[in-house]
């Protein structure tokens, strides 16, 4: 059996939003949540990500404060094997059937000029909802060179424990349930009066 695992990335669900907010859409096209997971015990390292994941950031800078809601397709993991996805899909990992979407909610936090520093939120994953910090490692702003709207990029990552959502496959034998989670993401403005309130 294999170590699989997840990651957050996006879809917002209508936040509320007040006129101090920014709100970006999460760009699917330069979003994938990725993992890595150990195989039989440090044997070697397996890593894999989510091809379908949406969502929307609320942001204001000035007054260091924001919020994001995300969710992931778990169908779409991705390990560059199609064995090991159908292997992941399945009842011993992600369960797709019965639960085909992850949901990643969470508070921006630790502002340094107007940049946050981390991420305080929960991950639903398997019906079951643990709390996960996402440290960001980078943030930056600049405006779209094509569609001309403000542009932010973040590279985030977490460790958590795959048995805690319920997935302990390998875990008799010997495998880590660790499991580091390496999120890039992009979001972008949405013009003004396009938003969900």
């Amino acid at each position: 059996m294999r170590g699989p695992v997840f990651a957050i990335a996006a879809l917002l669900v209508a936040l509320p939003a007040t006129a101090a907010d920014t709100v970006y859409e999460i760009d699917p096209t330069h979003t994938f949540p990725s993992f890595e997971a150990d195989h039989l015990g440090g044997l070697s390292v397996w890593r894999g990500k989510f091809n379908t994941s949406r969502g929307t950031v609320v942001l204001d800078k000035t007054a260091g404060s924001g919020r994001i809601e995300v969710v992931i397709d778990t169908g779409s993991i991705d390990y560059g094997l199609e064995a090991m996805n159908a292997e992941a899909r399945g009842a011993g990992f992600f369960d797709t059937a019965t639960w085909p979407e992850a949901t990643y909610t969470g508070t921006l936090a630790g502002f340094d000029d107007g940049r946050p520093t981390r991420v305080d939120g929960e991950l639903t994953l398997r019906g079951v909802t643990r709390p996960v910090t996402l440290e960001i490692r980078s943030f930056k702003c600049m405006p779209h060179p094509l569609h001309r709207r403000e542009l932010c990029g973040a590279d985030a990552f977490a460790t958590i424990r795959r048995d805690e959502f319920g997935m302990s496959a390998g875990k008799d034998y010997g495998f880590d349930m660790s499991v580091d989670l390496r999120i890039q993401v992009e979001a972008v403005e949405v013009e003004p009066g396009t938003a969900k309130r």
